[in-house]
């Protein structure tokens, strides 16, 4: 940089007016003593045209101390005024820029010349569904520029149910519904509608979706039916962190420059289909084979004998629903599988009675025996798991699902549970206890998915091999500049949607200057230290599953918006008893810090309203006195509140959850 010639660029938050809130004064680098600043009259004229010119590339901020001078730009006005040794500086968006009321803000700093390089304005964003969704609107809050690319016509990523499989796109079966309720995993600043039911099929999840597009507006940013063929690093990457995006629509590619690309895709990407773990299914067998990609509804099912491979979620949603249809189903199982149902306790969402900071805390707080036996003791208090054949409370590598119905289908005698698979012959199934069961018509397999970018250029590809490989599962931590973000390729104990937003408003944050990463070898450090020696296995995925409230913690402290318990306490107990022994809702995340949302203290307050809100189509009268009783109970519960708040505050330990054990 010309030093005699000091050029006025755009910093962070200003190239675009209609998300300001305020326009601040960024992180000095300290050019020295020594250097100061052309006449403001020649000087300043020429920093203007820069600053035009600049627009196109993001640029760095440059404030001048030690004279009085003004500039204007496009957007808004900046003026310098030298006291002593002293500098003040105002910076303010001009009448037609001011979106939102504030006053000028004022910083004091000594007479040098401060550079903020931030080379982040246009963002690329692959992939529309809710991790897009998120990352586009955390963008625009911070006034960076985003440009989503959908390879379909529509929102909703695999939330947007089709029938046809022959795009290559994933979607959801037909009678999929979501298992987590609508408050644990709603964005944080956009509540659902209170009619909404508290778990929603796909079709009321893609409304819902589509309502928050148009509150904040997002669809403009978005270019449908439009694929990302190519992200590679721009040549000069290591100076610009910039990126080379080619992208195609109908049959036309085009080439764009972006300075940096979050990656939205997700975990769902492409089907795992382990045939070589299957001795004969695609030599001696003569039956149909698919995996659960391709299932959408049981028509092609009925009257045939399905072996369902595969336990997790998907695998016992289509063992049941198959079971109404099917002559006989059988569901292979591989590791111990404990199944919860959604209706918890009193009828409440399982994940909003479960999924607190109180449970949370007991599990740091108790010794890991003491918790097993607790966990243990609650899988059991629906069945007896072990009777089913399904786990062992000996077990110490299982599974979570949620399925209300499979208990009954074993019971009934409607799903047959196997073991593992040993192989195939023409018409039948071994298993590995020696069992054999005859005349198989179908396979499906539920088997999971693996992600892969094939977009993304090899030797950045091959930097993570999953996301334990990328610091906080979101950046490779081996580029020059953290200009490629991952979302969403994380699995959590609760709602990835949460967790996804909770990703796009960091990594915003950083590209617009306001957070900032470690050194290099720190994160590197970090991520071998979190990665234990696992076995790849994709069929073992659940494995990599980490606690909700450890991780979006974790990422909202990097962020500056995790709430305080403790000071909460002081000034609004209320508030602070329903974040501590209430569930650990995403509004609590809009309670501090950027981003922070006026309506997030009601939509905290009122969240069991919501839930209950959907139920009252039919009134009874109940004089009971829970709910006085209950208030009774937080009151007295307080000081343990105290106590955990501060004993967390003194000795966090990020890896533990209630319900899956230590996965950091």
């Amino acid at each position: 940089m010309d030093q005699d010639n000091p050029k006025l660029l755009p910093g962070p938050g200003q190239q675009q007016a209609a998300a300001w809130e305020s326009l601040q004064v960024w992180p000095p680098w300290d050019f020295g003593p020594d250097f100061h600043p052309a006449p403001p009259r020649g000087g300043w004229e020429l920093s203007a045209q820069a600053f035009k010119q600049s627009r196109a590339r993001g640029g760095t901020g440059v404030k001048v101390g030690g004279a009085k001078a003004t500039a204007s730009s496009p957007d808004f006005s900046l003026s310098f005024e030298s006291a002593g040794r002293e500098t003040r500086s105002k910076v303010w968006p001009k009448p037609e820029q001011r979106r939102h009321s504030s006053a000028p803000q004022v910083t004091h700093t000594s007479a040098r010349c401060l550079l903020w390089d931030s080379m982040v304005r246009r963002v690329a964003v692959i992939g529309a569904g809710a991790g897009g969704l998120a990352s586009v609107k955390c963008c625009l809050d911070e006034g960076l520029e985003p440009t989503c690319f959908e390879r379909s016509e529509d929102i909703g990523g695999v939330w947007r149910y089709t029938d046809s499989t022959d795009s290559g796109r994933i979607s959801v079966y037909r009678s999929v519904i979501t298992n987590t309720s609508k408050e644990m995993s709603c964005f944080s600043d956009f509540p659902c509608p209170e009619n909404f039911p508290s778990f929603l099929p796909h079709g009321l999840l893609l409304e819902y979706y589509r309502m928050y597009a148009r509150h904040f507006d997002l669809l403009r940013h978005i270019r449908f039916k439009t694929t990302a063929v190519s992200v590679r690093r721009c040549p000069d990457f290591a100076t610009s962190g910039q990126w080379e995006v080619v992208t195609e629509t109908n049959g036309v590619r085009e080439s764009h420059v972006f300075d940096a690309v979050m990656v939205c895709t997700g975990h769902y990407q492409e089907p795992y289909l382990p045939l070589a773990s299957f001795p004969g299914i695609n030599t001696r067998f003569k039956g149909q084979y698919l995996h659960s990609r391709e299932y959408k509804d049981v028509e092609a099912f009925r009257g045939k004998r399905v072996l369902v491979v595969g336990v997790g979620n998907t695998g016992g949603d289509l063992s049941v629903e198959l079971s109404r249809v099917a002559a006989k189903v059988f569901l292979s199982a591989r590791s111990s599988t404990w199944v919860f149902s959604r209706v918890s306790d009193h009828g409440f969402p399982f994940d909003m009675v479960s999924t607190t900071r109180f449970n949370h805390f007991l599990d740091w707080l108790l010794p890991s025996a003491l918790s097993r036996r607790i966990r243990f003791r609650k899988f059991n208090s629906w069945f007896n798991h072990a009777n089913y054949g399904l786990a062992s409370t000996k077990s110490s590598n299982f599974k979570v699902i949620i399925n209300e119905e499979l208990p009954f289908c074993l019971l009934s005698g409607t799903v047959v549970l196997k073991t593992t698979v040993k192989e195939f012959t023409e018409n039948s199934a071994v298993f590995e206890d020696g069992t054999i069961e005859e005349n198989i018509d179908v396979v499906l397999f539920a088997t999971g998915y693996i992600f892969s970018f094939p977009f993304l250029e090899e030797s950045v590809r091959s930097l993570f091999d999953d996301n334990r490989s990328l610091y906080k599962r979101i950046f490779p931590p081996q580029l020059e500049k953290p200009t490629l973000a991952i979302i969403g390729l994380v699995q959590l104990t609760g709602s990835v949607m949460v967790g996804t937003e909770m990703q796009a408003r960091w990594v915003t944050g950083i590209f617009a200057g306001w957070n900032k990463l470690p050194p290099t070898s720190r994160m590197i450090a970090d991520v071998l230290k979190k990665k234990p020696p696992v076995k790849r296995n994709p069929s073992e995925r659940d494995n990599l599953k980490i606690s909700f409230i450890s991780y979006t913690d974790e990422i909202a402290s990097c962020a500056g918006v995790k709430p305080n318990v403790l000071r909460l306490l002081l000034t609004d107990p209320r508030l602070a008893l329903a974040i501590f022994f209430g569930p650990c809702t995403p509004y609590q995340y809009r309670l501090v810090g950027r981003g922070k949302w006026s309506g997030a203290r009601n939509a905290i307050l009122t969240q069991w309203q919501r839930t209950l809100k959907p139920l009252r189509t039919r009134v009874v009268d109940d004089s009971s006195s829970g709910s006085s009783s209950w208030c009774w109970m937080c009151f007295l519960a307080l000081p343990v509140a105290l106590t955990a708040g501060f004993l967390l505050s003194k000795n966090p330990r990020p890896g533990w959850s209630l319900w899956v054990g230590p996965q950091l």
